[in-house]
């Protein structure tokens, strides 16, 4: 787990979905996510929307995967 960088879709904006920053959301990222692939973003309040992912690279999911570029780092040194 940890911070997964997304962006609204182009025309999409908190308001225009109609957030107040007061919903629970639930991110529904595949396992196979490929940089700037669509992401579902289920809302509390029963409503979905699509988002993109902002990993530009498969290196950044590399290291997310991994936790964080310090812990993919280290493992990769255990590993030699």
């Amino acid at each position: 787990m940890g911070i997964v960088p997304l962006q609204f879709e182009d025309g999409q904006n908190a308001d225009s979905l109609g957030l107040t920053g007061k919903e629970q959301f639930t991110i529904e990222i595949p396992d196979d996510l490929k940089p700037g692939q669509k992401v579902t973003v289920k809302v509390s309040n029963g409503t979905s929307f699509s988002v993109l992912s902002r990993f530009d690279t498969e290196v950044e999911l590399t290291y997310n995967h991994h936790g964080g570029i310090l812990h993919y780092m280290i493992r990769k040194l255990i590993a030699e």
